[in-house]
C-alpha cells in the first residue's frame, strides 16, 4: 500500500507558509515569491495523497502561485494578514487559509493533552520496564554521539490492569513532558479523512510542544490487522499513523517525541505497526514482591501494622491478580473497615456538606480479616492459558 505522506507535507506547508508571512512582513519579497512557490509545490503533492480534498489542494496551489506572480510583477507589497479568500490571489484579513488544520490543531490542543502528577514511585513493582523508560527519557536530554538515540517507539503489552497507562503518565509526569493521552473515541471520526487529519494534527502539535509523551491506549482499536474489508478511511488512517511513527522530520532532531502504545491483544495488531515499535515490553502481572509494594501504596495513610502482607501477596498471585485488582482489593478491605467502624454512616447523607466537614470518620488499623473479606468479593478475569499465551508472544514477538 502506498505510503500516506499528507502528515508530513502538511508540516512542510505550514513552515512555508509561516516563511512566507515573515518575509513578506520584513518585506524581502523575493523570498516571500519562492516561499509562496513552494506553498504551491507542496499543495499539489498533497491533492495527490488525499481525493477528498484534491480539488481544494489545486485551487489553494493556484492561488498560491499566482501571488507569487503579483509579487514578481511588482503588484503585491507587504502584509500583515495570513490569507487567503476564496477566488482571489491575495491575502485578506480574518480569511485563514488554513482553518481546517487550525481547528484540528486546536482539537487536539484542547481534548488530547493531559496534566499528569503520575511520578515512578508512584508505581508498585515494574522495575526493568521503569528502568527501560527513565533511560529513555534520560537519553533524549542529555548530550551525546548523534549514533545515539532515544527509543521513538514502545510497545507496552500484557493483561488489563497491569499498569501501563500508569507507566504512560509517570514518564510524561516525571519528565514535566506534555502528555497527550489518545484512545480511539478520540481519534475516530465518522466523517471521512478526519481520522487521519486529527492524527496528523497530533504530531504537529506534539511537536511543537516537544518534549511531548504521546499514549496511544487500546492502540489494537486503531490499528488492527489490514484487510479487504477495511474502508478507505480507516486505510488512509493507518497510513498516516505509519507515516508520523517513522518520525523522519524529527531524526536528527534533539526534540523528544516519544510514542508509548499499550494494547491487551498484541497479536492483533498490524505487522506495519509492529515494526514501528522495534521495543515491545511486557508488563506481567505482579509477583510477590510487587503486589506488597501496591499493597503498600493503595493503603497510604493506614495502619497496616497488623498485617501479614506475603501472605496476602501469596494470596493474590494465586489469584491472578492485576495491579488494579490489586487497588480494588484494598479499596474492598478499607470499605470493610469503614463500615464496621461507622455502621451509621449512610444516616448522615442527610446533613449539609457543612455539617459533615466538622466530622472526622473513624478508622482502625486494617486487619487480615478485612482483606478475607476482600479477597471474597474481586476476583481476576484472567486464566492461567491466558497468561501463557502472553508470554509465548512475548517470547517469540517482543524486544
Amino acid at each position: 500500500m502506498p505510503v500516506d505522506l499528507s502528515g508530513p507535507l502538511m508540516s512542510a506547508f505550514k513552515k512555508a507558509k509561516r516563511e512566507y508571512e515573515e518575509a513578506s512582513q520584513r518585506g524581502d519579497m523575493e523570498t516571500a515569491r519562492k516561499k509562496a512557490l513552494e506553498c504551491a509545490r507542496i499543495l499539489k503533492q498533497l491533492s495527490k495523497y488525499d481525493e477528498f480534498n484534491r480539488e481544494s489542494y489545486l485551487k489553494k496551489a493556484k492561488k498560491w502561485e499566482a501571488l507569487a506572480k503579483d509579487i514578481e510583477s511588482g503588484h503585491f507589497r507587504k502584509t500583515k494578514t495570513k490569507p487567503m479568500k476564496e477566488g482571489s490571489a491575495r491575502p485578506e484579513k480574518g480569511k485563514e487559509e488554513e482553518s481546517e488544520e487550525d481547528k484540528f490543531n486546536a482539537y487536539v490542543r484542547n481534548n488530547l493533552i493531559a496534566k499528569s502528577k503520575v511520578k515512578w514511585s508512584d508505581i508498585g513493582g515494574l522495575d526493568e520496564v521503569k528502568a527501560l523508560l527513565m533511560e529513555t527519557v534520560v537519553i533524549a536530554a542529555l548530550q551525546r554521539p548523534e549514533s545515539i538515540q532515544p527509543w521513538k517507539g514502545i510497545l507496552l503489552f500484557g493483561p488489563p490492569g497491569t499498569g501501563k497507562t500508569l507507566l504512560a503518565s509517570a514518564a510524561a509526569g516525571s519528565l514535566n513532558a506534555t502528555f497527550f493521552s489518545v484512545k480511539a473515541s478520540s481519534v475516530l471520526s465518522k466523517y471521512f479523512g478526519e481520522s487521519a487529519k486529527i492524527i496528523s494534527a497530533l504530531y504537529e502539535v506534539a511537536r511543537e510542544e516537544a518534549p511531548s509523551i504521546v499514549f496511544m491506549d487500546e492502540i489494537d482499536s486503531l490499528t488492527t490487522k489490514r484487510s479487504g474489508e477495511q474502508s478507505e478511511a480507516s486505510r488512509r488512517m493507518l497510513a498516516t499513523l505509519l507515516t508520523e511513527l517513522d518520525g523522519f522530520q524529527d531524526k536528527k532532531s534533539d526534540r523528544l517525541i516519544l510514542t508509548l502504545a499499550a494494547t491487551n491483544t498484541p497479536w492483533d495488531l498490524d505487522e506495519a505497526v509492529l515494526s514501528r515499535f522495534p521495543r515491545r515490553i511486557y508488563v506481567p502481572l505482579p509477583d510477590k514482591k510487587a503486589t506488597k509494594e501496591i499493597i503498600k501504596i493503595n493503603t497510604r495513610g493506614l495502619d497496616i501494622s497488623k498485617l501479614d502482607l506475603d501472605a496476602i501477596a501469596e494470596e493474590s498471585v494465586k489469584r491472578l491478580y492485576s495491579g488494579r485488582d490489586l487497588k480494588n482489593l484494598c479499596q474492598a478491605a478499607v470499605w470493610n473497615m469503614i463500615r464496621e467502624e461507622n455502621p451509621d454512616l449512610h444516616k448522615l447523607a442527610e446533613l449539609p456538606f457543612e455539617e459533615l466537614r466538622k466530622r472526622s470518620l473513624r478508622t482502625r488499623p486494617l486487619e487480615m480479616r478485612d482483606f478475607e473479606e476482600a479477597f471474597k468479593k474481586i476476583k481476576s478475569p484472567l486464566t492461567k492459558k491466558d497468561i501463557e499465551r502472553y508470554e509465548k508472544w512475548a517470547e517469540e514477538f517482543g524486544g
